[in-house]
């Protein structure tokens, strides 16, 4: 049997690796830390988390919550994990990503059809093969690959937020609530800082004037012509700065939005929330959600000392910008994620022009069950566009490639009903049922070339 070599050993290959040797295939993982580290990971271990701990949310009527019960029905290993590691998040799937990405490293390695090396590959290896580099690819192997597809790779500035600790958040002003208390915990998931109007016109004037990051040198390498700062920027993911500078109430009516929350002070609706996400069970890291960030460390300490709660935060983990590089999909991918031109090879994860965790790991079981059927000289799985999986990779082959722009899971992706309620309750209803339809013929052919049990077995 062929050995299928997986270049990439963040949560796409590691999806993809898992899938080939679940069907019995021998796999060789590559991947290059800590021989050579990126500007945005800190650890050598596979499927590190580095932008935030939530995969999304896990609610059934959200598309990515539709999303994850597709995976976990498809017999995703990423999905298996993040759920023996969550932490309270209210209704998004969080994990604590220690525990998450060293769990996966343990599955990954002990399984006894996968080989991993720890190396930088430099070009692309002969197929079968899957390139799972995700968003931050050396510069080397982006250049070989837009060598052989012939278009230059897209990019875009993607920014993490800063965590802090939580033994330094003041709990005088810092509250603990879900919105419209929802959530796990029945203090609330989430600890809230609540501004006065006052308060947040001061955050948002601080922000707009404070001295950005310039980018760093790996990055300037790959780009030399944008600045610190500019764009191009994913629209899904805008440093909050950025977002500051374009409306002074940007801020209020988008991340910082207090809706479904009250402040026990006051007992009414603060004018804008900051809302902290626990990184691990015990709640010793936070995350400032929404707060990724370009600002220099020093500008970050001061206007985050600014939101109320946290004047004496101490930093465990500073924001910064970092360069995502991804493939302009349309022009080169099939449905099936291989590339045109250039059979037994096959991209996954960001680098197909997925964004978000959960649509990595969606490329990566696709790449993974893919390229083992195309082993065996079996067809490619048609997926149904009635299934996010499928709606997504419709998406990643058809969009318009003069603006196309990595897209996440969405029931704007799924084909339009034949006659659409008006009712939102009722279109999820009608979707569901024409998924459900289809799953048994997948299911089916998913399942067929499993060594080990089918998932739900």
């Amino acid at each position: 049997m062929s050995e299928v070599v997986v270049v990439g050993g963040g949560l796409a290959g590691c999806e993809a690796a898992w899938q080939l040797a679940q069907r019995g295939l021998p796999v060789r993982l590559i991947e290059m830390r800590p021989e050579r580290m990126t500007g945005a990971h800190r650890t050598s271990w596979l499927a590190e988390l580095v932008c935030s701990n939530s995969l999304g949310s896990a609610l059934p009527d959200r598309a990515a919550g539709w999303l994850v019960n597709e995976l976990s029905r498809c017999g995703s290993l990423l999905i298996e994990v993040a759920r023996a590691c969550t932490v309270p998040a209210g209704g998004a799937l969080a994990v604590d990503r220690d525990r998450f990405a060293c769990t996966v490293t343990e599955r990954i390695e002990r399984h006894p059809n996968i080989q991993v090396e720890r190396r930088e590959v430099l070009s692309v290896p002969p197929p079968p093969c899957i390139i799972a580099t995700g968003p931050l690819t050396s510069p080397a192997l982006s250049a070989d690959l837009e060598r052989r597809v012939g278009h230059r790779a897209l990019f875009f500035y993607d920014a993490i937020a800063p965590v802090v600790a939580g033994d330094s958040l003041d709990r005088s002003i810092v509250f603990a609530a879900s919105r419209r208390g929802q959530g796990v915990l029945p203090e609330g998931d989430y600890l809230n800082c609540p501004f006065t109007r006052e308060e947040y016109d001061r955050f948002v004037e601080a922000l707009r004037t404070a001295e950005r990051a310039p980018l760093a040198e790996f990055e300037r390498e790959i780009d030399q012509g944008v600045k610190a700062g500019e764009g191009p920027f994913f629209e899904g993911c805008l440093p909050i700065e950025v977002l500051a500078a374009r409306d002074p109430l940007a801020l209020a009516y988008g991340p910082l939005r207090p809706v479904g929350l009250q402040d026990p002070r006051t007992g009414r609706r603060p004018w804008a929330v900051l809302q902290l996400r626990r990184e691990d069970p015990a709640g010793e890291r936070y995350n400032l959600v929404g707060c990724q960030t370009n600002l220099r460390v020093s500008e970050q300490e001061r206007v985050f000392r600014m939101v109320p709660g946290l004047a004496q935060a101490r930093f465990l983990r500073y924001g910064q910008m970092h360069r995502n590089t991804y493939l302009n999909a349309p022009r080169i991918l099939g449905p099936d994620l291989s590339l045109r031109g250039h059979p037994g090879i096959w991209i996954a994860g960001q680098l197909a022009g997925v964004e978000g965790y959960l649509g990595n790991i969606a490329t990566g079981l696709v790449a993974g069950i893919q390229a083992a059927r195309w082993v065996r000289g079996q067809p490619p799985i048609e997926w149904p566009t009635s299934h996010m999986i499928g709606a997504l990779l419709n998406a990643l082959s058809h969009s318009d490639p003069v603006w196309f722009q990595p897209i996440k899971a969405n029931f704007g992706l799924l084909p339009p009903l034949p006659e659409a309620p008006a009712s939102r309750a009722a279109r999820l209803e009608l979707w569901s049922r024409r998924a459900q339809e289809d799953w048994s013929r997948l299911a089916c052919e998913l399942h067929r070339d499993l060594v080990g049990p089918a998932p739900g077995d």
